[in-house]
Protein backbone atom coordinates (compact mmCIF):
# COMPACT_ATOMS: atom_id res chain seq x y z
CA UNK A 1 0.00 0.00 0.00
CA UNK A 2 1.46 3.42 -1.05
CA UNK A 3 1.83 6.29 1.63
CA UNK A 4 -0.91 8.80 1.61
CA UNK A 5 -0.89 12.20 0.53
CA UNK A 6 -0.02 14.74 3.14
CA UNK A 7 0.76 18.63 2.64
CA UNK A 8 1.94 21.54 4.58
CA UNK A 9 -0.03 25.13 3.50
CA UNK A 10 0.30 28.59 3.68
CA UNK A 11 -3.37 28.45 5.94
CA UNK A 12 -2.03 25.04 7.84
CA UNK A 13 -2.28 21.55 6.07
CA UNK A 14 -4.08 18.26 4.83
CA UNK A 15 -3.89 14.53 5.12
CA UNK A 16 -5.30 12.29 2.55
CA UNK A 17 -7.28 9.64 4.11
CA UNK A 18 -8.76 7.46 1.51
CA UNK A 19 -8.28 7.91 -2.03
CA UNK A 20 -10.35 5.68 -5.23
CA UNK A 21 -11.10 6.42 -8.64
CA UNK A 22 -14.53 7.91 -7.48
CA UNK A 23 -13.73 9.65 -4.10
CA UNK A 24 -11.12 10.86 -1.52
CA UNK A 25 -11.66 12.15 1.20
CA UNK A 26 -9.24 14.46 3.73
CA UNK A 27 -8.49 15.91 6.74
CA UNK A 28 -7.93 19.43 6.58
CA UNK A 29 -6.36 21.87 10.02
CA UNK A 30 -6.54 25.34 9.28
CA UNK A 31 -4.98 27.84 11.33
CA UNK A 32 -6.47 30.69 13.39
CA UNK A 33 -7.20 33.61 11.07
CA UNK A 34 -6.48 31.91 7.93
CA UNK A 35 -9.09 31.61 5.07
CA UNK A 36 -8.87 29.22 2.34
CA UNK A 37 -9.05 30.90 -1.96
CA UNK A 38 -12.33 31.88 -2.76
CA UNK A 39 -12.28 28.92 -5.48
CA UNK A 40 -14.48 26.38 -7.42
CA UNK A 41 -13.92 22.49 -9.32
CA UNK A 42 -14.69 21.69 -12.71
CA UNK A 43 -15.19 18.02 -11.87
CA UNK A 44 -15.71 17.56 -8.33
CA UNK A 45 -18.10 18.48 -5.75
CA UNK A 46 -16.92 18.56 -1.80
CA UNK A 47 -19.12 17.32 1.26
CA UNK A 48 -17.23 19.58 4.36
CA UNK A 49 -17.98 18.10 8.15
CA UNK A 50 -16.82 20.33 10.57
CA UNK A 51 -15.04 18.53 13.45
CA UNK A 52 -13.60 21.19 15.33
CA UNK A 53 -13.74 25.35 15.88
CA UNK A 54 -15.78 27.88 14.51
CA UNK A 55 -15.28 29.72 11.15
CA UNK A 56 -17.39 31.27 8.75
CA UNK A 57 -18.42 29.39 4.67
CA UNK A 58 -18.98 31.45 1.59
CA UNK A 59 -20.63 29.44 -0.98
CA UNK A 60 -21.72 31.00 -3.82
CA UNK A 61 -21.89 34.50 -2.24
CA UNK A 62 -23.71 33.43 0.67
CA UNK A 63 -21.72 33.26 4.17
CA UNK A 64 -22.62 30.93 7.02
CA UNK A 65 -21.54 30.28 10.76
CA UNK A 66 -20.26 26.95 11.24
CA UNK A 67 -19.42 25.44 14.21
CA UNK A 68 -18.36 21.19 14.87
CA UNK A 69 -21.32 18.78 13.68
CA UNK A 70 -22.34 21.51 10.90
CA UNK A 71 -21.67 19.98 7.36
CA UNK A 72 -21.14 22.35 4.57
CA UNK A 73 -22.13 20.77 0.45
CA UNK A 74 -21.42 22.27 -3.04
CA UNK A 75 -21.71 20.77 -6.21
CA UNK A 76 -19.05 20.85 -9.15
CA UNK A 77 -18.13 24.49 -10.36
CA UNK A 78 -19.81 26.54 -7.05
CA UNK A 79 -17.64 28.98 -5.65
CA UNK A 80 -17.06 28.42 -1.80
CA UNK A 81 -14.52 29.44 0.47
CA UNK A 82 -14.19 28.88 4.65
CA UNK A 83 -12.46 31.10 6.84
CA UNK A 84 -11.07 30.33 10.16
CA UNK A 85 -12.57 33.42 12.50
CA UNK A 86 -12.20 31.22 15.74
CA UNK A 87 -9.23 31.07 18.30
CA UNK A 88 -8.28 27.72 17.28
CA UNK A 89 -7.42 25.60 14.56
CA UNK A 90 -10.35 24.26 12.50
CA UNK A 91 -10.63 20.70 11.59
CA UNK A 92 -12.84 19.47 8.78
CA UNK A 93 -13.36 16.32 6.71
CA UNK A 94 -13.53 16.96 3.01
CA UNK A 95 -14.61 14.20 0.95
CA UNK A 96 -14.80 15.00 -2.54
CA UNK A 97 -16.87 12.85 -5.43
CA UNK A 98 -16.61 13.50 -8.96
CA UNK A 99 -14.10 12.23 -11.99
CA UNK A 100 -11.05 14.00 -11.05
CA UNK A 101 -9.46 14.94 -7.79
CA UNK A 102 -6.25 16.63 -8.55
CA UNK A 103 -4.87 19.65 -6.47
CA UNK A 104 -4.38 21.16 -10.32
CA UNK A 105 -8.55 21.13 -10.19
CA UNK A 106 -8.81 24.33 -8.49
CA UNK A 107 -9.86 27.77 -10.09
CA UNK A 108 -8.73 30.71 -7.11
CA UNK A 109 -10.65 33.60 -7.85
CA UNK A 110 -9.62 35.44 -4.91
CA UNK A 111 -6.27 33.93 -2.72
CA UNK A 112 -4.55 35.61 0.49
CA UNK A 113 -1.12 33.96 -0.63
CA UNK A 114 -0.82 35.19 -3.89
CA UNK A 115 -2.14 31.92 -5.81
CA UNK A 116 -5.31 33.50 -7.16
Amino acid sequence: MSELEKSERPWGRYEVLQESETHKVKCIWMNPGSRLSYQRHKHRSEHWFIVQGTGEVTVDGKVSHVKPGDTVEFEVGVLHRLANTGKNEIIFVEVQTGTYFGEDDIERLEDDFGRA
